[in-house]
């Protein structure tokens, strides 16, 4: 069993702390976007570490024009200041592919050039859930040239102690399957660099979506093949819309409204369970960040994978 002891939280002030908050491009931040900011910042800031940005752009096609710097101005327009240069996942495909030639090296990587139709047809009808059979682990098959390259798994149960949601384990042959670090069109895949760039960056700690909760365990497994060492855990609650939809550009989630940041901010610190004392709804953002960095605690924020966002976002 890979057990992962994160790091006892009494004693996180005496550590170097660094964090990030790692925005994917493809549109304006929204409601849930600024969840992720505000939750990693405050940790870091509490802990008085470094805060991060990093811009997951790693597939060109779903990049919006325009969108990073976009970004960029909203976290300014928020009081949301990072620390050091932004780094761009697109201009890191160098550390991805020493990366992957190192896993190469270990024998830990196989082309597949399986279509997605494949692996859903070969998928049990009992598991809701896309697990690949290992089809072309013993060599890939006939018919298209271009393949994908697959990391090899194991049943080896993995686990960690989410700061939040406590623990969660794994086995990722069984529940996952061999998973794509570089896809077919030769994109490579966020879950090589995130942790490529996690571990380039000195990440401490990850503060983010509950919806990665699932892809920790790859990510840990994949950090242990490297020899990289694994940061300690916080996944925050999803903001869904009134279907239960994530807030995302694809359900229509409106942008952030710049040009008036407190009201926003004070529903996100309401939104993790912070309690704002309601006079803080007038104040300017510097009172709101001093007292929100003051008064940060993660043990109030909802242990909930997601929670109903309010109308007002």
């Amino acid at each position: 069993m890979l057990l992962v002891q994160n790091l006892p939280f009494m004693n996180i002030r005496t550590l170097s702390y660094l964090g990030r908050f790692a925005p994917s491009p493809t549109g304006p931040l929204h409601f849930g976007s600024l969840v992720a900011a505000v939750g990693s910042y405050l940790d870091a800031r509490f802990f008085q570490g470094k805060w991060l940005v990093r811009m997951e752009d790693l597939d060109p096609p779903r990049m919006a024009v325009g969108a990073a710097d976009d970004i960029l101005r909203t976290l300014e327009a928020f009081g949301l200041f990072w620390d050091g240069e932004v780094v761009y996942q697109s201009q890191r495909g160098e550390a991805y592919r020493a990366a992957l030639e190192l896993l190469q090296q270990q024998g830990a990587l196989y082309p597949c050039n399986c279509s997605r139709r494949e692996i859903a047809d070969s998928t049990l009808a009992t598991t809701p859930n896309l697990i690949y059979q290992g089809q072309c682990r013993n060599g890939i098959r006939g018919g298209r040239l271009e393949h994908a390259m697959r990391l090899i798994t194991d049943n080896n149960r993995i686990q960690f102690c989410d700061r939040l949601l406590g623990n969660y384990a794994q086995r990722l042959e069984a529940e996952v399957g061999d998973f794509v670090l570089r896809r077919a069109n030769g994109l490579f895949a966020y879950q090589l660099a995130v942790v490529v760039d996690d571990a380039a960056q000195g990440i401490t700690h990850v503060v983010r979506g509950a919806d990665i909760v699932d892809s920790t365990p790859r990510q840990i497994y994949l950090q242990r093949l490297l020899s990289y060492s694994t940061p300690a855990y916080l996944h925050l609650p999803l903001a869904v819309n009134a279907q239960g939809e994530k807030l995302s550009k694809q359900t229509l989630a409106p942008a952030l409204n710049i040009t008036n940041p407190q009201p926003q901010l004070f529903r996100v610190l309401e939104f993790l369970g912070q309690c704002p004392p309601s006079e803080l709804a007038r104040a300017n953002l510097t009172e709101l960040w001093s007292w929100a960095v003051a008064n940060w605690a993660v043990h109030k924020i909802p242990s909930q994978r997601a929670l109903l966002a309010s109308s007002q976002y």
